[in-house]
């Protein structure tokens, strides 16, 4: 069957036309670069063909909008935002694309003066998305695709002194468009710089540069591979800061010369991430000088894994994409460098191109700060997988081309970056005959590297074994060389950051650090992908799929970062930071006083660093101290004794050992004192006592058969013996508990959940719970009364459950104890693999918003995300214990909790458990935030919400990978809580919670 004519952005052998060939960006470069930012006629279609006549002329535009380049259009009202993971938007066709293609045409004006034109006038856009034609003064110039790469167009026999014009026709959809099908946000337009570029008739074109270390690692040579223009002779010089190293010069006697050269450096100082030094190489010939930045490093596989400088390392990495919540995928140098110093600041070492090149200056930030960089080619072809026909056209040789030209134009651009560690051929696009050419293409233009793509999934084409999103139990096997080939092994994606996690992630690095093929791995991902929004009631939020009508869509799947949209570090960024520490910080066991110091960095001693140490207790520090000389080399150790006083410890009060471990001096991304590690230790000094309860208090005791009241001098305790629970208690005639327990299993979900949500709220209804009373007895003492109720708890049609005995002990002095004994109840044979807690929830009086607590902080942490948190004393007002996740979700949970407090600034309700517990504190129910789709519409409540759990199961990372492991879930089991209740003076509440009572 005959089929339509292929239109030039529907023709997959169409690479580009008229577009120079792709060569390296140079750090420096004395030509004139005029930039062309700004604000250009825009003109909005539905399709390319309804473009009007003479659109490309001088002069034409009249009555078109204005739009800011760089932009993408969707952000500026054009066509709409649309998100999907993998689905293309349109039928699968390729390469076909809709003939409703949105389309956007750009004019704007330069004016070009007499003595520009000694030189060549080259058109450069260093990005568009997807395909776009170019018209200068009228006449066509060329046209380009592939969104995330530049393209360069000499234009100079068609600009003129004086007023010039250029018109760019941009194609939304392209059939570039099917290699273009990443994880983000379908943006269109000229979203990165355009510039003109005066190139002198005699100039340099490319300079690639191979700069490698001898064996000893100790002296370096650079490779100089030339492209000049022209006749003429040059220098070229290397440079240690101003200092001359070695030098030399050239000539060239044809219009266009491939020049090599060698250059002899001695002795050099090694790049790698944790020392990015580098060096200078100017070239010089005629009148045109450029400069290129270069680290000397030597990238190989030895013994099963790939080394720089000969060491095997281990990247502890993040993936990276251009996002701005304001910009869409327009970005700045500074937002770059920002994330750059951010990463850095929190031990990451490495980078992942996520999915595909970045601007220019990420890398040379990436250079000069030290991230090691897998570069990605701007491909991926996911959608396929969904028709089921995965290989489609990465097995089909007529895409060939268009798969090597992606492949082939990043690696010219990005050449001279050390940080380069390896190019990776795209992402999620199956294997195919066209994956293997563009591995032998890339290894042609650059076999100074290692080739990755996770797609190829028995590395039969790259050079390393990558797997994403791998369980720990398949880890661990690859690990001990059991699964797949034998080739070193990298996680491109792992501990999906989607809301509230990733959890497990201390796991995950204990089996790289265990197993030597294990080589580290990559975040998914760096930000949140929410786009910020004020609503007409002023409600200011951030949106994500299906926010602006988009069907189909992936919902809150782009929510999914390290970072939150304004670029507030999620707690899992913090835990990340700790988990991934270069510096591991132990105990001596038996010790109080020697800690032992695990040196990982895979080049950089110690000496860089120093232990700040401090003993603690209750919210004041007792002493301390500074070590300075810390001697500790790579994958070394060091003792250090920690030289506090002997003291005599306060009744009832924890001491512990802190270390934190800092810069000695400035680096360029952090000051002097920035934490790199942490840790600590609870001493073995500890004094128990114990007391009785005061005596004296009058009791009054109320039966109306319903309510059962125990009144004392200033207290009131309420009962429901219907209900089977304790009603209210209020004190001196303010109410503290509005609510008291009652058992629950449920939270609200987290995104990690994801999998097991459907089976937890709708099969076992665990959102659904009754607590049946079986019995209520009194007994009045002399100096208490105690009220025991037995409940039975379950949830709508379960047969599992427990059988509760909940006894309370009112004593004369005010106090209320609560303990209570859950048994684990199953007559039947269905019940959920594992609960999301097993506690409490009672409510206080909405007017208690200032807390505190004695556990873990200050941040929230979880049974499988608290390596960052100490112990301590930590105060918040209750707004500030929840975490503001895009999408609502659990949150706020704190681990290890003693006692806490909610107060009104004068007096508190004090509560302090037997043995350690979990905690939240919220203004709101889980109900409301499970009902929730952005903050704003979270409900508030009408009382403090509190949770005490027996167990809290841990976060995982099941939204994309592992869920959570076996020992952080929380399975039916019979459980116990015993807590005391008092009111104190709000600045009591730490003297008050240390006493002790005697039973």
């Amino acid at each position: 069957m005959e089929r339509r004519k292929k239109k030039r952005w529907e023709d997959e052998t169409i690479t580009g036309v008229g577009r120079r060939e792709a060569r390296t960006s140079f750090y420096g470069d004395s030509a004139r670069h005029v930039s062309l930012n700004g604000d250009w006629k825009f003109l909005y279609l539905e399709a390319p063909e309804f473009s009007p006549a003479g659109f490309e002329e001088p002069g034409s535009g009249a009555g078109w909008d204005t739009i800011d380049v760089p932009s993408v259009w969707q952000m500026r009202g054009y066509d709409h935002m649309h998100y999907t993971d993998v689905l293309y938007l349109f039928p699968v066709n390729p390469p076909y694309v809709p003939s409703k293609n949105p389309t956007g045409i750009y004019k704007r004006s330069f004016v070009l003066d007499d003595a520009w034109f000694a030189g060549d006038t080259i058109l450069k856009f260093h990005g568009v998305d997807s395909a776009y034609d170019i018209w200068v003064n009228g006449v066509h110039a060329g046209y380009s695709k592939v969104s995330r790469l530049p393209a360069e167009f000499d234009v100079t026999s068609l600009v003129k002194p004086g007023e010039n014009d250029v018109t760019v026709r941009v194609y939304k959809w392209s059939d570039g468009t099917y290699l273009e099908d990443q994880d983000m946000w379908w943006f269109s337009g000229i979203y990165r710089d355009v510039e003109l570029i005066n190139e002198p008739k005699n100039a340099v074109l490319d300079c690639r540069v191979t700069a490698v270390l001898d064996t000893a690692c100790e002296c370096g040579r650079a490779a100089i591979d030339l492209t000049v223009k022209g006749v003429g002779s040059g220098t070229w010089s290397l440079l240690d800061g101003e200092r001359l190293m070695a030098e030399g010069d050239f000539t060239s006697s044809g219009d266009q010369k491939e020049i090599g050269i060698t250059a002899e450096a001695g002795t050099v100082r090694p790049w790698t991430a944790e020392t990015p030094y580098l060096y200078r190489i100017r070239i010089r010939f005629e009148n045109h000088e450029i400069t290129v930045r270069t680290g000397f490093r030597t990238i190989e596989i030895k013994d099963g894994n790939f080394t720089v400088n000969g060491t095997a390392i281990l990247l502890n990495g993040v993936n990276h994409h251009d996002y701005s919540p304001t910009e869409g995928r327009a970005v700045t140098y500074e937002q770059m460098k920002a994330d750059v110093i951010l990463m850095k600041q929190h031990n990451i070492n490495a980078l992942r191109c996520s999915h595909y090149p970045a601007a220019d200056c990420l890398y040379d930030l990436c250079d000069e700060y030290g991230l090691y960089v897998i570069d990605e080619a701007d491909l991926e072809c996911h959608g396929f997988e969904w028709v089921e026909n995965y290989t489609w056209i990465s097995d089909d040789p007529a895409w060939e081309t268009a798969y090597v030209d992606r492949a082939v134009r990043m690696v010219r651009r990005d050449f001279n970056h050390p940080s380069i560690l390896m190019w990776s051929l795209g992402n999620e696009s199956a294997f195919g005959c066209n994956f293997v050419k563009s591995a032998e293409a890339v290894r042609t233009v650059d076999p100074s590297r290692l080739v990755h793509y996770e797609g190829d999934f028995e590395a039969e084409a790259a050079d390393v074994y990558s797997t994403m999103y791998t369980w720990l139990d398949k880890l661990e096997e690859i690990g001990r060389g059991e699964k797949g080939n034998q080739k070193p092994h990298v996680m491109c994606e792992y501990g999906h950051s989607m809301g509230n996690g990733a959890g497990c992630l201390k796991a995950y690095q204990d089996l790289f650090r265990k197993y030597k093929r294990l080589q580290g791995g990559f975040i998914w991902e760096w930000y949140d992908h929410g786009f910020l929004t004020k609503d007409e009631e002023g409600h200011e939020y951030y949106r994500y799929g299906g926010s602006y009508g988009d069907f189909p869509n992936n919902g809150n799947f782009c929510i999914d970062g390290l970072l939150m949209p304004d670029r507030t570090p999620s707690p899992s960024l913090t835990e990340y930071r700790q988990v991934i520490a270069p510096v591991e910080i132990r105990k001596k066991t038996g010790s109080g006083r020697e800690i032992l110091l695990k040196n990982w960095y895979d080049f950089k001693d110690l000496s860089h660093l120093c232990v700040k140490w401090w003993i603690s207790c209750d919210e004041t520090v007792q002493e301390e101290g500074v070590i300075e000389d810390l001697n500790a080399g790579p994958g070394e150790g060091c003792r250090l004794e920690i030289p506090y006083r002997p003291f005599m410890p306060e009744s009832n009060t924890d001491y512990y050992l802190n270390v934190s471990v800092c810069l000695k001096q400035d680096v360029p991304y952090a000051g002097k004192g920035h934490e790199v590690s942490r840790g600590q230790f609870l001493l073995k000094e500890h004094l128990e006592t114990a007391v009785l309860h005061e005596a004296g208090g009058r009791f009054v005791t109320e039966d109306d058969g319903i309510l059962f009241k125990v009144k004392g001098k200033s207290s009131e305790v309420v009962f429901h013996k219907i209900y089977g629970r304790l009603e209210r208690w209020t004190v001196d005639g303010k109410p503290y508990v509005t609510a008291g327990p009652e058992v629950t299993v449920y939270r609200a979900t987290i995104d990690n959940d994801m999998y097991k949500k459907d089976d937890w709220m709708n099969k076992y209804f665990i959102q659904l719970p009754d607590e049946q009373m079986e019995y209520f007895r009194t007994e009045e003492h002399e100096n208490h009364v105690d009220v025991t109720i037995g409940t039975y708890f379950g949830c709508l049609n379960q047969s599992w459950g427990f059988l509760c005995d909940y006894h309370y002990t009112v004593y004369g002095d005010g106090a209320v104890t609560c303990r209570l004994e859950g048994k684990q109840i199953q007559r039947g044979k269905a019940e959920p693999g594992f609960l999301p807690r097993i506690g409490i929830r009672l409510k206080a009086s909405k007017d208690l918003q200032k807390a505190a607590w004695y556990g873990l902080g200050f941040q929230e942490n979880y049974a499988d995300s608290r390596e960052a948190a100490f112990m301590g004393v930590y105060r918040s007002d209750v707004d500030g214990m929840s975490t503001n996740y895009v999408y609502p979700q659990e949150n706020g949970h704190r681990e290890e909790v003693s006692w806490y407090s909610l107060g009104d600034g004068e007096r508190s309700l004090l509560v302090t458990a037997d043995r350690p517990l979990g905690l939240n504190i919220h203004n709101y129910t889980e109900e409301s935030l499970e009902e929730a789709k952005y903050p704003w519409q979270i409900k508030e409540a009408e009382d403090v919400i509190i949770h005490m759990d027996y167990l809290h199961s841990g976060l995982g990372s099941n939204s994309c990978g592992q869920e959570q492991e076996e020992a952080y879930k929380v399975k039916r089991q019979d459980f116990a809580l015993s807590f005391t209740m008092r009111a104190v003076d709000a600045a009591e509440d730490v003297a008050q919670s240390k006493i002790k009572y005697l039973d």
